[in-house]
């Protein structure tokens, strides 16, 4: 089997890291509408113009980073095992997410639905990475 371009195991740990700091970023973005005020600019787009805030940006980017690079780095002994259950994961992950999806198109609307495709930008990742984690425990746990 061919093996898969993967980020350095290290990659993982940084990723792991980012955590705390994006998490935090986003909930208090979504739930108290908190905004870095040195990342406010004028976009002068329109009749009126609009302030914005890079914050919600600023923490869906480092969500994303951070996702991937836990999801895409190596582990510490890669072998073909490994790369099968990660292929296996990740076709779960689709799978799960597109069920996800279609559940969600029938049961929200409007504006409702706009932040439901918001969070559905990292379902695929978080649910890649959840999978493939009990799959590895229950294979080290097997094989012990």
């Amino acid at each position: 089997m061919q093996k898969l371009p993967l980020l350095p195991h290290v990659c993982q740990k940084i990723g792991f890291v980012l955590i705390l700091p994006f998490l935090t970023l986003g909930i208090a973005f979504v739930g108290w509408d908190y905004n870095i005020s040195w990342l406010s600019y004028h976009n002068g787009a329109g009749l009126l113009g609009t302030n914005d805030n890079l914050t919600d940006e600023i923490a869906a980017v480092g969500t994303i980073i951070r996702l991937m690079l836990i999801a895409f780095s190596k582990e510490k002994i890669e072998d073909e095992a490994i790369q099968f259950f990660r292929l296996a994961s990740l076709q779960w992950a689709v799978i799960v997410n597109y069920i996800i999806l279609m559940v969600c198109i029938l049961v929200w609307y409007g504006v409702a639905f706009l932040s439901v495709m918001t969070y559905n930008m990292f379902t695929i990742l978080f649910i890649f990475i959840i999978r493939f984690r009990v799959v590895l425990f229950q294979y080290n746990k097997a094989s012990v």
